[in-house]
């Protein structure tokens, strides 16, 4: 039976839930296709099932800010999921603020170890700074979730050095991801 992994694009493409913004670029966007190439590199492994939060770049979950994490939630729950990816890009208003980090419930978890393979995985490929698997219960999807699940920070996206990689080189954000699945599976070996 395939691993069911659900991908949450991080924020809504308008109004509620919108995501942050840096060099004309829109966090919603960059997460929106990360996710979706993404899940198009797990279905095509037939080791794994993959579904996204945002089915189109348009697409809107729920009509306020806990609205649309509650929704996102359910819909991972509801699969039910077996593993849950939120992707995100971070922002600073210290624009030499930069790196990449995952984020998790607690330590030395599922959630925990599957983050310690995605993070070094991105930072490879994509030669960002590793800002380390960090600690926080206070986050909705990784709380609520019924599943080992991690939040992704690919990078920063009010950096100037980051704004590049994470407008062209979304494939390899994703990419580096499904690598760092498959080192948690096993099955890079």
């Amino acid at each position: 039976m395939a691993i069911r992994i659900f991908i949450d694009q991080g924020h809504n493409p308008n109004g509620v839930y919108a995501g942050e913004e840096g060099f004309g670029l829109r966090e919603q966007d960059i997460t929106y296709a990360v996710g979706i190439e993404l899940a198009n590199i797990l279905n095509a492994d037939s080791r794994f099932e993959a579904r996204t939060s945002r089915t189109s770049p348009e697409q809107s979950l729920g009509y306020s800010n806990t609205s649309s994490l509650a929704e996102r939630v359910r819909l991972a729950n509801s699969w039910p999921a077996d593993y849950f990816i939120g992707i995100h890009c971070n922002a600073n208003e210290d624009s030499a603020i930069n790196g990449t980090e995952c984020y998790v419930y607690q330590n030395y978890t599922q959630s925990y170890y599957l983050a310690e393979r995605i993070l070094p995985a991105i930072v490879s490929r994509l030669d960002t700074k590793n800002n380390g698997v960090r600690i926080n219960p206070s986050l909705y999807v990784l709380r609520r979730t019924n599943m080992p699940s991690t939040l992704v920070e690919l990078a920063y996206i009010t950096n100037s050095e980051s704004i590049e990689k994470l407008s062209t080189r979304q494939h390899d954000f994703a990419y580096a991801i499904y690598d760092g699945i498959l080192d948690y599976f096993g099955f890079n070996i």
